[in-house]
Protein backbone atom coordinates (compact mmCIF):
# COMPACT_ATOMS: atom_id res chain seq x y z
CA UNK A 1 0.00 0.00 0.00
CA UNK A 2 1.59 3.41 -0.89
CA UNK A 3 1.88 5.70 2.10
CA UNK A 4 0.91 9.22 1.36
CA UNK A 5 1.71 12.02 4.27
CA UNK A 6 0.11 15.47 4.33
CA UNK A 7 1.76 18.30 6.05
CA UNK A 8 -0.70 21.43 6.91
CA UNK A 9 1.35 24.31 7.99
CA UNK A 10 0.64 27.70 10.54
CA UNK A 11 -2.77 28.59 10.86
CA UNK A 12 -4.05 25.89 8.78
CA UNK A 13 -5.98 24.62 12.39
CA UNK A 14 -7.99 27.75 12.12
CA UNK A 15 -9.72 26.81 8.34
CA UNK A 16 -13.73 27.48 8.52
CA UNK A 17 -13.13 29.79 10.87
CA UNK A 18 -10.21 31.72 9.29
CA UNK A 19 -11.13 34.49 6.31
CA UNK A 20 -13.65 32.09 5.00
CA UNK A 21 -13.84 34.47 1.63
CA UNK A 22 -10.23 33.67 0.48
CA UNK A 23 -10.08 30.06 2.66
CA UNK A 24 -13.31 28.25 2.20
CA UNK A 25 -15.95 27.00 4.64
CA UNK A 26 -14.63 23.46 5.11
CA UNK A 27 -12.59 22.82 8.12
CA UNK A 28 -9.12 21.25 8.08
CA UNK A 29 -10.76 17.63 9.42
CA UNK A 30 -13.30 17.88 6.62
CA UNK A 31 -10.12 18.42 3.99
CA UNK A 32 -8.44 15.34 6.08
CA UNK A 33 -11.56 13.35 6.12
CA UNK A 34 -11.91 14.17 2.30
CA UNK A 35 -8.51 12.94 1.35
CA UNK A 36 -8.36 9.96 3.14
CA UNK A 37 -11.08 8.37 1.57
CA UNK A 38 -9.80 9.39 -1.82
CA UNK A 39 -6.81 7.88 -0.86
CA UNK A 40 -8.54 4.55 0.06
CA UNK A 41 -10.19 4.39 -3.22
CA UNK A 42 -6.77 4.85 -5.02
CA UNK A 43 -4.99 2.07 -2.38
CA UNK A 44 -2.70 4.35 -1.05
CA UNK A 45 -2.74 4.84 3.07
CA UNK A 46 -2.85 8.80 4.29
CA UNK A 47 -0.87 10.46 7.25
CA UNK A 48 -1.95 13.96 7.82
CA UNK A 49 0.11 16.06 10.66
CA UNK A 50 -0.89 20.27 11.10
CA UNK A 51 1.63 22.28 13.32
CA UNK A 52 2.00 25.91 13.85
CA UNK A 53 5.58 24.83 14.28
CA UNK A 54 8.13 25.14 11.42
CA UNK A 55 10.35 22.59 13.27
CA UNK A 56 7.93 20.09 14.08
CA UNK A 57 7.31 20.02 9.90
CA UNK A 58 10.89 19.62 8.97
CA UNK A 59 11.43 16.26 11.43
CA UNK A 60 8.34 14.97 10.11
CA UNK A 61 10.15 15.56 6.69
CA UNK A 62 12.94 13.55 7.67
CA UNK A 63 11.09 11.17 8.70
CA UNK A 64 10.11 9.99 5.59
CA UNK A 65 13.68 9.34 5.11
CA UNK A 66 13.29 6.04 6.85
CA UNK A 67 8.95 4.86 6.95
CA UNK A 68 8.65 4.01 3.67
CA UNK A 69 6.42 7.15 3.03
CA UNK A 70 5.98 7.86 -0.83
CA UNK A 71 5.21 10.85 -1.13
CA UNK A 72 4.36 13.90 0.53
CA UNK A 73 1.67 16.58 0.30
CA UNK A 74 2.56 19.94 2.08
CA UNK A 75 0.58 23.22 2.36
CA UNK A 76 2.79 24.94 4.03
CA UNK A 77 1.28 28.31 4.33
CA UNK A 78 2.79 31.81 5.27
CA UNK A 79 6.21 29.46 5.68
CA UNK A 80 5.91 29.05 1.83
CA UNK A 81 6.92 32.79 1.16
CA UNK A 82 9.85 33.01 3.93
CA UNK A 83 11.26 29.43 4.94
CA UNK A 84 14.46 28.28 3.45
CA UNK A 85 14.67 25.51 6.02
CA UNK A 86 11.49 24.07 4.91
CA UNK A 87 12.91 24.33 0.90
CA UNK A 88 16.14 22.84 2.38
CA UNK A 89 14.16 19.72 4.24
CA UNK A 90 12.06 19.09 0.64
CA UNK A 91 14.84 19.33 -1.09
CA UNK A 92 16.97 16.74 0.49
CA UNK A 93 14.02 14.06 0.30
CA UNK A 94 14.05 11.76 -2.26
CA UNK A 95 10.27 10.82 -3.08
CA UNK A 96 7.64 13.51 -4.65
CA UNK A 97 6.54 16.35 -2.88
CA UNK A 98 3.26 18.63 -4.51
CA UNK A 99 2.85 21.73 -3.02
CA UNK A 100 -0.92 22.54 -2.02
CA UNK A 101 -2.73 26.08 -1.36
CA UNK A 102 -6.74 27.02 -1.47
CA UNK A 103 -6.41 29.88 -2.40
CA UNK A 104 -4.33 30.97 -5.67
CA UNK A 105 -1.04 32.90 -4.13
CA UNK A 106 0.10 34.00 -7.57
CA UNK A 107 -3.18 36.51 -7.99
CA UNK A 108 -2.52 37.18 -3.90
CA UNK A 109 -0.16 40.17 -2.71
CA UNK A 110 2.97 40.46 -3.95
CA UNK A 111 4.67 38.75 -0.77
CA UNK A 112 2.42 35.74 -1.38
CA UNK A 113 3.43 35.43 -5.03
CA UNK A 114 6.79 33.93 -4.09
CA UNK A 115 7.43 30.16 -3.13
CA UNK A 116 10.98 29.18 -1.54
CA UNK A 117 8.98 25.16 -2.16
CA UNK A 118 7.98 25.18 -6.10
CA UNK A 119 11.55 25.07 -6.99
CA UNK A 120 12.03 21.61 -4.62
CA UNK A 121 8.56 20.28 -5.54
CA UNK A 122 7.31 17.88 -7.82
CA UNK A 123 4.00 20.34 -8.70
CA UNK A 124 2.24 23.14 -7.56
CA UNK A 125 -1.48 22.93 -7.34
CA UNK A 126 -3.24 26.44 -5.84
CA UNK A 127 -6.86 28.27 -6.23
CA UNK A 128 -9.62 25.58 -6.31
CA UNK A 129 -10.01 25.52 -2.70
CA UNK A 130 -10.85 22.33 -0.99
CA UNK A 131 -10.56 20.74 -4.16
CA UNK A 132 -6.59 21.66 -4.94
CA UNK A 133 -6.03 19.00 -2.46
CA UNK A 134 -7.52 16.57 -4.20
CA UNK A 135 -6.11 17.65 -7.34
CA UNK A 136 -2.64 17.66 -5.51
CA UNK A 137 -2.99 14.02 -4.71
CA UNK A 138 -4.43 12.72 -8.12
CA UNK A 139 -0.93 13.88 -9.13
CA UNK A 140 0.84 12.57 -6.52
CA UNK A 141 -0.65 9.54 -7.16
CA UNK A 142 -0.55 9.35 -10.65
CA UNK A 143 3.49 10.45 -10.17
CA UNK A 144 3.89 7.40 -8.11
CA UNK A 145 1.79 5.34 -10.16
CA UNK A 146 4.50 6.11 -13.29
CA UNK A 147 7.45 5.55 -11.17
CA UNK A 148 6.75 2.30 -10.14
CA UNK A 149 5.87 1.40 -14.01
CA UNK A 150 9.62 2.21 -15.04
Amino acid sequence: MKKVLVLHGPNLNLLGSREPDVYGHQTLADIDNMLKAAAGKEGAELESLQSNHEGVLIDRLHQTLVDNTLGVLINPGGLTHSSVALRDAIAALKIPVVEVHLSNIHAREPFRQHSYIAPVAAGQVSGFGATSYLLALQGLLATLNKSNCS
